[in-house]
């Protein structure tokens, strides 16, 4: 092999490990006016003098009201969250659900100390207690949901397919400078596990990121320039040609090592960020992330997905690289370098990328 094939295989090797580990504010509510009273002479209350021409009609006090609205971590109004309103009274308990806005409001409660008590499936309940005056218009400061850490903690009315959509639309909005993907890792130290149907649905939402699709054509372009395969040639044909494979081995790896094969061994793609413990303890468990993964059962077992997809996906790369560029040991090299590259990304997913990931949950375990 030339010493500029070489080079290019180490260039293209460290930009795929890099590119590949990262594969409203709530509306303010209206403070509402005090409730407007008319006043007679003498700055007194009118009243009404019964058997006069000049009877004026009793005035009527605005009603008080609580307001509020429900966020979850990530800012975004939670729509259905339910509100409880109790009191020391029982008998005066109210619910409502929270609007398209988030907001809820409860009308005429009476004044006096309240508890207010937000639960929504999936999430950990959360209360708020205050006191409301005669005729206040009291508002609730923005109350945020935060995911249960454990599926126990929410059996009532969610099923455990929920709460695992519920980690996966968290996960799909961490990003690395916030704008690179980085889906395929949990900061939640007891992470339900993923069904096939969200295996499938990070693996669709991976591949067709914009910025995944730019990856590819950065890759793309430093084949072009080394003139790899030979066998694809230069200009704009030889371009599209290299752009079709590169992204055609990031669909391949995507979909066989992230999802049908976790979903056929019931074994989990993402990486479990440790965060906690001795460096080398973390280095280990960063390196091993290649041929060690986590099972559908909470288990660490033999990473059978991982390295069973590197290998196919390298097989069927090797089916459409043109043959005067084929070998066994072009081969055995790219499915190799795809196992390396998995222990790499584990590397930089434990040591590096944590601090510049956005949408990182507030439980997550933290650098020592």
């Amino acid at each position: 092999m030339s010493l500029l094939v070489s080079a290019r295989r180490l260039a293209l090797g460290a930009a795929s490990v890099i590119w590949l580990a990262v594969c409203v504010p709530a509306p303010a509510a209206a403070q509402s006016q005090p409730p407007q009273v008319h006043k007679g002479k003498g700055g007194t209350p009118a009243t009404r003098k019964s058997g006069t021409a000049n009877d004026q009609q009793p005035v009527k006090n605005t009603a008080a009201n609580i307001t509020g609205t429900v966020i979850d971590r990530t800012g975004a109004v939670a729509v259905g969250a339910k509100v409880q309103l109790t009191r020391d009274d029982p008998s005066q308990k109210q619910e409502v659900l929270s609007g398209e806005n988030g907001e809820y409001s409860f009308s005429s409660p009476a004044p006096g100390p309240f508890h207010l008590t937000i639960t929504a499936p999936g999430f950990d309940t959360q209360s708020f207690a205050g006191e409301l005056k005669p005729g206040e218009a009291f508002v609730v400061p923005p109350i945020m949901l935060s995911v249960a850490t454990a599926v126990t903690e929410v059996k009532v009315g969610v099923s455990p397919e929920e709460v695992a959509e519920i980690e996966v639309k968290q996960q799909e909005q961490q990003r690395v400078f916030g704008f690179i993907p980085n889906f395929y890792v949990t900061y939640t130290p007891d992470a339900p596990p993923l069904f096939a149907k969200q295996k499938f649905e990070l693996a669709w939402k991976s591949v067709r990121d914009p910025v995944t699709l730019l990856g590819v054509a950065f890759l793309a372009g430093i084949d072009q320039a080394g003139d790899q395969p030979h066998g694809y040639g230069q200009g704009a044909e030889g371009y599209g040609k290299r752009f079709g494979t590169a992204y055609g081995d990031v669909l391949t790896g995507t979909f066989l090592g992230s999802a049908l094969l976790p979903s056929l061994f019931h074994q989990d793609p993402r990486y479990f960020y440790q965060g906690t413990g001795s460096t080398r303890s973390r280095f280990v468990h960063a390196l091993s992330n290649a041929v060690i993964a986590k099972g559908d059962n909470k288990q660490w077992q033999v990473n059978y997905s991982g390295i069973l997809g590197s290998f196919a996906a390298g097989g069927i790369s090797y089916t459409y690289t043109p043959a005067r560029d084929r070998g066994v040991g072009l081969f055995l090299g790219n499915s190799l370098i795809r196992l390396g590259e998995s222990s790499v990304a584990g590397i930089l997913q434990e040591f590096v990328l944590r601090r510049f990931t956005s949408h990182v949950p507030a439980d997550a375990p933290v650098h020592p």
